[in-house]
């Protein structure tokens, strides 16, 4: 009989454990005298943001791109590439409690870091010293597919041994944690730290 509900915790990156300043993107729009969300639109533009985050675009070729798309509207490609300058020197604010929460649970079971990112996440969480707070990190630009993709979590739950359905996942966003719990794993739309607290407070006890 299995002592512990679940395996495994896979866990979300941004939106859970870090969290960016919401002005962040339109102080620099502001900066630069644009409009409001000029450059989160360039930015996260579907089909170019797909691309980065699933491997097909470097982090750096993402951003250069960002930068081509923002040259009009900035005046020029160098305004352009200072402003992309800019917002790639942003950082977020890593959540301790989520941390210190995952810490813990690490005492039970592996803890993944599972997350829609370039290829800069893993040299980011070692400039914010989040390197070594996982058991294992699934960024999907290593594996050329994005979450809400089944194939991730899989491979998330493969990566320390457990069954998908014996893992709990954690996310902010309803589409990923619906994609997770279709796939067979306990999925938990992030909210706080204390409904994640309550949520794992079986495999603490």
């Amino acid at each position: 009989m299995d002592t512990l509900p679940f395996d495994a915790v896979l866990c979300d990156f941004d939106g859970v454990v870090h969290l960016w300043d919401p002005d962040g993107m339109t102080s620099l729009d502001r900066a630069w005298g644009l409009t409001e969300g000029t450059l989160a639109g360039a930015a996260f533009d579907g089909e170019l943001l797909q691309a980065a985050v699933t491997g097909s675009l470097s982090d750096e070729e993402w951003r250069g791109q960002v930068a081509q798309v923002l040259a009009p509207a900035c005046g020029s490609p160098e305004r352009a590439r200072g402003l992309v300058v800019a917002w790639s020197q942003l950082t977020g604010r890593v959540d301790t409690d989520v941390v210190d929460l995952l810490a813990a649970l690490r005492t039970k079971v592996p803890v993944v870091l599972v997350s829609n990112a370039t290829t800069r996440l893993e040299a980011y969480l070692a400039a914010i010293g989040l390197d070594e707070a996982f058991d294992a990190v699934i960024n999907t630009a290593r594996i050329g597919v994005a979450k809400p993709d089944r194939r991730v979590f899989d491979k998330a739950a493969q990566r320390v041994g457990a069954d998908l359905k014996r893992c709990l996942f954690v996310d902010d966003t309803v589409g990923h944690v619906n994609a997770a719990q279709a796939a067979g794993a306990t999925s938990v739309h992030y909210q706080d730290i204390e409904q994640l607290r309550a949520t794992v407070a079986p495999l603490l006890d």
